[in-house]
């Protein structure tokens, strides 16, 4: 036998169904922005940690100003595990399931390769703001409409600044590269760019990211009398190849992929041996009052005081997004996409001012001329000169 509810139970039974249906509205009005990429299982897990670190602070930051078109910015973010298969799923869930507006990542380049066509069909910008592989950025064919864009370094452009060092010094050449999409792209690039600086390298070889010995190759490298190496991996694999020189006390010059700036080259090379290679990178331990003022806000949550460029990077590309979302006066995928290729007004971000940042056969924001030499010293990354490099003018650099 059941009673009628009382009056006030009615009420409060109506109250709470209107905030919850109210609750669900707002959740459904966000617009939601995801990152897809690796924060716990490869040697780069840290920078696409510092990557989601700085876009949350950019979510924040945007939110407090009242959102985008009137709406609040949420952050769904998918761990790949630096596993391709993972990264798929994630992708097709956070378009699919979780309806973003916009994804962002990966940490791993090889894992922007496996899923790229993905945000290209179903017309859902991407903004990488880690993964560095050359053709991360390229059409999936010629002429194509191309949904990915990318605030980060791109591989290509270092290799340029790499080899025309290598160049202009008149060095004996060596290539070096892990055995990962990531090392597998960057010697793509170490080769196509020393044929157009007329360099031929006198060995190559390559290695695993889990390898912890690579004297045998280095022995090779010696033996073909190379006095340069040029590194494409990884942090770990890097310390592990610097370790591997002290084994057999040859100290050839090193000039390796930015991955050497990770906490986990550093802690596997120890201190004496991280000062070792020459590398580049969008900035070193010194900040501007700007970058300072979010360092002192997100900088606690870092896993270390290096990873602090990919936050920046993280940061610069929501704030990109958005300028292109605004502009767009939508959500919409191709709409916010052509927006990005003409964006009408600078973009102010941390790293620097953003003018017309891509185009539509351009979809890279960062190129050389936003790249620092850098060498770690005394434990911090340090801007790092000599004379090969103040010798060298634009005309050097080949790509």
């Amino acid at each position: 036998m059941s009673f009628p509810l009382p009056r006030r139970a009615l009420l409060a039974l109506a109250a709470s169904a209107g905030l919850a249906g109210f609750a669900a509205q707002a959740q459904a009005q966000e617009i939601k922005f995801g990152y897809n990429g690796d924060l716990s299982a490869s040697p780069s897990a840290q920078s696409g940690h510092a990557a989601v670190t700085g876009m949350q602070a950019a979510i924040d930051d945007l939110n407090a100003a009242g959102g985008l078109l009137g709406r609040k910015i949420a952050l769904v973010v998918r761990d790949d595990t630096s596993a391709p298969p993972k990264s798929i799923q994630n992708m097709s869930d956070l378009i699919d399931n979780e309806k973003v507006v916009a994804v962002f990542g990966p940490t791993n380049s090889g894992n922007a390769m496996a899923w790229k066509h993905i945000p290209n069909q179903k017309k859902i910008p991407v903004m990488g703001n880690v993964g560095s592989g050359t053709d991360i950025t390229k059409p999936m064919a010629p002429g194509a409409d191309n949904y990915m864009f990318r605030v980060s370094m791109v591989d290509r452009e270092q290799v340029a600044s790499l080899m025309a060092y290598t160049k202009k010094a008149g060095k004996v050449i060596g290539y070096m590269a892990e055995t990962t999409g990531y090392g597998a792209g960057g010697l793509k690039d170490m080769q196509e760019i020393g044929e157009l600086q007329g360099i031929k390298p006198a060995a190559t070889e390559r290695f695993a990211v889990s390898d912890t010995d690579m004297t045998s190759q280095l022995n090779k490298m010696k033996a073909a009398g190379v006095d340069t190496v040029v590194v494409w991996a990884q942090g770990t694999p890097i310390a592990q190849l610097v370790r591997s020189m002290e084994k057999i006390n040859y100290f050839p010059l090193t000039l390796t992929s930015w991955a050497a700036d990770n906490v986990t080259f550093y802690d596997a090379a120890g201190k004496a041996l991280a000062e070792k290679p020459i590398f580049m990178r969008t900035i070193g331990e010194s900040r501007n009052a700007a970058q300072q003022k979010l360092y002192d806000r997100i900088g606690s949550k870092l896993k270390a005081p290096s990873a602090f460029s990919f936050a920046l990077h993280g940061y610069d590309s929501v704030m990109l997004m958005a300028a292109a979302i605004r502009q767009a006066g939508s959500t919409d995928g191709p709409a916010v996409k052509n927006a990005l290729e003409d964006l009408k007004a600078p973009v102010q971000g941390v790293l620097k001012t953003y003018d017309k940042p891509f185009s539509k056969t351009d979809h890279d924001a960062l190129t050389a001329k936003d790249l620092v030499w850098i060498k770690w010293k005394d434990g911090k990354l340090e801007p790092y000169s000599d004379a090969t490099i103040k010798s060298l003018t634009a005309g050097d650099f080949k790509k």
